[in-house]
């Protein structure tokens, strides 16, 4: 029988990673709450754009 072991390099990028939550996926990945912060986002571009040229 034969075991197979995982060994990680210390060191190493991957060593470092973090797995996010699964609250975490779902709010990446949620369609709705995207669009509402893409909407949030241009509308703060905008303020600084609008402000700029006044």
């Amino acid at each position: 029988m034969e075991t197979k072991i995982d060994k990680t390099i210390p060191y190493s990028n991957l060593s470092y990673a973090t797995e996010p939550t699964g609250v975490t996926k779902f709010l990446r990945t949620f369609f709705i709450l995207q669009i509402i912060r893409f909407f949030m986002l241009n509308f703060k571009i905008m303020r600084i754009v609008v402000g700029g040229h006044s």
